[in-house]
């Protein structure tokens, strides 16, 4: 391929929104190898939102709707993209067979997922496992058959992490925010994951709100209208020490626009907190040291990004009950406040 040529390129992540954002240097990185290039990102329909917000990103193929067409029908959908690519970045066996019907010339995907070996014809041996890289660099592997040899280190890459919110935050939740004083922080808590990783404990997120509240900050509480629900016991019992409580109040469009006109965010590995990451505002994430899901592979990458980790290496002890995972929850939610305590409010991008 001769990086002078325009090509448009399918880039398929069609799982959650963490795994997307981490998977938003692939596309930058297509830009750098090829200039002018169209990069469309091929993902599920929560996760629109995240493509739209990316400048790598050039147009979204949403897969849900995708999946309601005829085959025929969608096999065209795929054919009229006249891509150079496509990566499958997350491996999805509708995809890989709709790409090769449609003959896109390169279909690229990891030698150990078999259903790639009848579909791509560019496989590349990845094994994620036991790797020591992140995930954000794991990624970009994919692109060797594009002649794409190089190793970035983590800086390099989390400069490729990039968001900006795509709409105005709606004025009631602009005044929120301006409402702080001179020291004062607006900093989420998102207490909840939805499965996606180890949580730190309501009992912590609680301790936290009260520290945060009794140092003057402002705390808002993020979350799905379930979790609202599913929280309404606690969040009542918190009142106090809460500015808002926003569950179920904001799309994802909403919620990034907001995330970008806070100060930082206080989560697990959750999608929000790479989203916080990713718009370059302070992101605060408690992670356990089990392997694969340790901060080694799924730390938050920005410029305010950090994390906070129990020091037991190599701990297996909650892999059989993952909510009973004491290493996460043994981390001091004092610590964490005074971490919180230590950041500099951030001016709203414009």
């Amino acid at each position: 391929m001769s990086p002078e040529n325009p090509f448009t390129f399918l880039v398929s992540r069609t799982d959650a929104i963490g795994d997307v954002v981490l998977t938003l240097p692939v596309c930058g990185r297509l830009k750098q190898l090829f200039p002018g290039c169209r990069v469309v990102l091929i993902g599920r329909t929560y996760t629109a939102p995240v493509a739209a917000a990316c400048p790598w990103v050039d147009d979204f193929l949403n897969l849900d709707e995708l999946v309601k067409l005829s085959e025929t029908a969608q096999v065209e959908a795929l054919r009229a993209y006249a891509a150079a690519a496509i990566i499958h970045v997350f491996p999805n066996k509708t995809l890989a067979r709709l790409a090769q019907k449609a003959k896109i010339p390169l279909r690229i995907g990891t030698r150990n997922r078999w259903q790639h070996w009848l579909t791509c014809n560019r496989l590349v041996a990845l094994s994620r496992r036991d790797s020591p890289l992140h995930e954000a660099q794991l990624n970009p592997k994919l692109l060797q058959p594009l002649g794409d040899t190089s190793e970035p280190s983590l800086a390099e890459i989390a400069h490729l992490v990039r968001l900006h919110a795509t709409e105005p935050l709606a004025p009631q939740f602009q005044q929120l925010l301006r409402q702080r004083q001179p020291g004062q922080l607006n900093v989420i808590l998102h207490p909840r994951s939805r499965g996606s990783a180890r949580e730190w404990g309501l009992d912590n997120f609680a301790q936290l709100a009260r520290l945060l509240h009794r140092v003057g900050h402002r705390v808002f509480i993020t979350g799905t209208a379930a979790e609202g629900e599913e929280l309404a016991t606690w969040l009542q019992e918190n009142a106090a020490f809460l500015t808002a409580d926003l569950t179920g109040q904001l799309s994802l469009p909403q919620f990034i626009a907001f995330i970008a006109a806070a100060d930082g965010l206080v989560a697990g590995s959750t999608g929000p907190l790479h989203l916080a990451a990713a718009l370059g505002r302070h992101a605060l994430g408690m992670y356990p040291p089990i392997r694969p899901m340790h901060p080694g592979r799924w730390a938050p990458l920005g410029k305010h990004a950090e994390f906070m980790v129990f020091d037991k290496p190599n701990c297996d002890d909650c892999r059989q009950q993952p909510a009973a995972c004491t290493c996460i929850q043994a981390i001091e939610a004092a610590a964490v406040a005074a971490r919180v305590a230590a950041w500099q409010p951030l001016p709203v991008e414009q």
